[in-house]
């Protein structure tokens, strides 16, 4: 069949298995525009209200799914403003794929009307960007994106098509989709039997997760091996739900802003299996002084993480699934009994703590978990209001918690609520976000209003910059540089006038009315939690400290 460039991108998006588009319409892409109009009873689109909104959406979307997100946006601006997206979800390897379309090919290089050379931009951040300049390569150019943002370690792809392309004709044949198989051909077995011959022989053996699990469907395999050697777990920002955050094995998050009893256990243990990581800065604080007690091993996928940021003893490169698998079969059953109660031990003297008796953060996050029991979806922007909705929710289930992990992109949770509620459409999705993050990108509850995506966005609200405050009273001597942010906007308004449902909330009560009500609505419902702007996350380790100097308010007050 003959069709045209627009036409062969519906198509191949519907070999793909796609059902939702996020994006925002423009000049160069009215040609695609109008192909997806005649085929919106099988791919559902979602108008944004800006860019950024898609690609965030889109991330959302691939998180929670396990599916390929993919956005579209117009030439110049339009597609200049999905480039925080694409970084977002290119550091923390989310497979998307950004389809934008340029001005015509003759008019390429000559400073035309909103043309920018987008695939050279994002080129930095992406696994690979394409400029589609003949109809003919138009097809396989989309099926090869597909197969790379979704091969090896995952991650986003972009796809620039003029809009003379999209108006060319050729031939299209329909194809069933490459799909990749789990990188199994890079792992050494012997490796494999150094790794379980450590872990069969170790005393104080401690797991360490991150989103490479989830990412690899490794969960059950993640939890048959941490039976078999009885061993505790911690994880990553990006870990949360790699396992099960109420089984008595977990210890709660690494790092910064990690539980003392993950940060002292790492500090203590003699084998640090570390799985599916990256060894962020914001986990290992000191890198000469982390897990000097340990024998550490680095499972992943990507050969460039290994000795990136900490030299590790032993490593296996290739599927986190496939790899476990192989562990499983030789790791000896044990128990740890000694080990287990030294850490049990240390989870009762140092637990997180919140006032119960006022409306804070820890209140707010623990009520949502009893109404949702433990069942949403939570996603989050970026700030103290993240940190706690690590700490004090439990996340039972991979694909559970949705952040930006390594970009930290305040303006990302509205986005990725409603990505992951498109996605999910019989979950709760709750975004919790911080008030300067809600004020990024606060224009997207118009995009889930417009789109019937009914999400519950939760602000934590103490008019300030959070983190930022938090840093400048424990380091900058309590000056505080444009942090403040208490201009009297009242959010409840706003959000009304955008079509939600909204409330205010300034005691434990009020929330707990407000959530209930807004878990019966039949439309996005807003909750504006105003806290008091010194409330701190706790613990914390000092940039550059060892994980082991984690500190708490009991500590700042000795």
């Amino acid at each position: 069949m003959q069709y045209t460039g627009a036409r062969i991108i519906i198509e191949c998006l519907k070999e793909q298995g796609i059902d939702t588009i996020f994006g925002y319409p423009g000049g160069a892409i009215l040609n695609v525009y109008d192909e997806l109009y005649k085929h919106s009873d099988e791919i559902k689109h979602v108008l944004v209200s800006h860019e950024q909104g898609a690609a965030h959406a889109a991330d959302g979307y691939a998180r929670a799914t396990g599916r390929t997100g993919v956005c579209f946006a117009t030439s110049g601006p339009g597609a200049t403003n999905l480039v925080t997206g694409i970084a977002t979800a290119n550091i923390d390897s989310i497979p998307v794929v950004a389809i934008t379309c340029n001005v015509g090919t003759s008019l390429l290089g000559k400073d035309s009307f909103q043309e920018v050379a987008i695939s050279e931009v994002v080129k930095p951040i992406t696994k690979k960007s394409y400029l589609v300049t003949d109809v003919k390569d138009l097809a396989n150019t989309i099926r090869e994106a597909f197969f790379v943002a979704n091969s090896g370690r995952k991650g986003p792809v972009l796809i620039d098509v003029p809009k003379d392309v999209t108006a060319n004709e050729t031939e299209y044949v329909s194809v069933v989709p490459d799909v990749p198989k789990p990188v199994a051909d890079t792992i050494d077995d012997d490796a494999v039997k150094r790794v379980a011959e450590l872990l069969n022989n170790s005393e104080k053996p401690y797991i360490f997760v991150g989103g490479g699990v989830i990412a690899a469907d490794a969960s059950v395999e993640l939890r048959e091996l941490v039976y078999k050697l009885d061993a505790p777990v911690c994880d990553t920002l990006m870990g949360k739900g790699a396992f099960d955050g109420t089984d008595p094995h977990y210890t709660g998050m690494l790092g910064m802003h990690g539980t003392k009893t993950s940060n002292f256990g790492v500090s203590d243990c003699d084998v640090l299996l570390a799985v599916g990581v990256r060894f962020s800065d914001r986990v290992y604080g000191n890198a000469k002084a982390f897990a000097n007690n340990a024998k550490i091993i680095h499972i992943d996928i990507d050969i460039k993480e290994i000795n990136k940021n900490i030299e590790v003893d032993e490593h296996i490169i290739g599927d986190a699934k496939e790899i476990l698998n192989r562990l499983n079969a030789l790791v000896q059953k044990r128990e740890h009994k000694a080990w287990r109660e030294e850490l049990a031990e240390k989870m009762q003297k140092f637990p997180l703590r919140y006032r119960s008796d006022v409306l804070s953060a820890g209140a707010i996050i623990t009520e949502i978990y009893r109404q949702t029991k433990g069942e949403a979806i939570i996603s989050t922007e970026v700030g103290q209001h993240q940190m706690w909705a690590a700490q004090y929710y439990y996340y039972k289930s991979p694909r559970s918690f949705i952040t930006s992990g390594g970009l930290g992109t305040m303006g990302y949770g509205l986005g990725a609520a409603i990505g992951a509620k498109n996605g999910c459409p019989d979950k709760v999705v709750v975004n919790i976000a911080g008030d300067g993050g809600f004020r990024m990108n606060m224009n997207e509850l118009m995009t889930a209003v417009r789109s019937g995506t009914n999400i519950i966005e939760v602000i934590v609200d103490n008019r300030v910059l959070g983190m930022v405050r938090q840093w400048q009273t424990l380091f900058y001597e309590g000056r505080y540089s444009h942090t403040v942010l208490d201009d009297g906007t009242d959010f409840v308004k706003l959000a009304e006038a955008m079509g939600c449902e909204a409330y205010m909330a300034y005691t434990p009560e009020e929330f707990k009315a407000a959530f209930a009500n807004a878990l019966k609505a039949d439309k996005p419902v807003l909750i504006d939690c105003r806290i008091d702007k010194d409330d701190k996350v706790y613990p914390m380790v000092a940039p550059g400290e060892s994980i082991s100097m984690a500190f708490d308010e009991s500590d700042m007050d000795n």
